[in-house]
């Protein structure tokens, strides 16, 4: 089973923009920086949001072209589209990461009451 994932030449700045203009999803991008672009598993992300609300802003990354999300057996491995971004948008990624570690985490706490 694979996901789909938009080409590079179907990746738009309107869409990048308004996907990361959420800050769960900012907070997302920016854990997965601090990763060095290793794939993450989906529940390395809990302390952000519940499952329900996390599979939808992993969608809305996907689907923006920001992110890759790989299907290994019954895991989601997510990973940054970086080096694609840079050939599309050049130093936006930088940009928007570095802003978003200096920004706090999402205090997205209501899900847990």
């Amino acid at each position: 089973m694979s996901l789909p994932h938009p080409n590079l030449d179907q990746i738009n700045l309107s869409n990048v923009l308004a996907a990361l203009g959420d800050e769960t999803r900012l907070a997302i991008v920016s854990q997965l920086a601090r990763n060095n672009d290793v794939p993450m598993n989906c529940w390395q992300f809990l302390e952000l949001s519940s499952r329900t609300n996390l599979s939808y802003h992993f969608a809305k990354l996907r689907e923006a072209g920001i992110t890759l999300t790989e299907v290994s057996g019954t895991s989601r491995l997510i990973s940054l589209r970086r080096a694609e971004l840079d050939r599309r948008f050049p130093g936006l990624l930088d940009a928007i990461v570095e802003t978003a570690q200096q920004a706090p985490v999402p205090d997205d706490q209501a899900w847990r009451d």
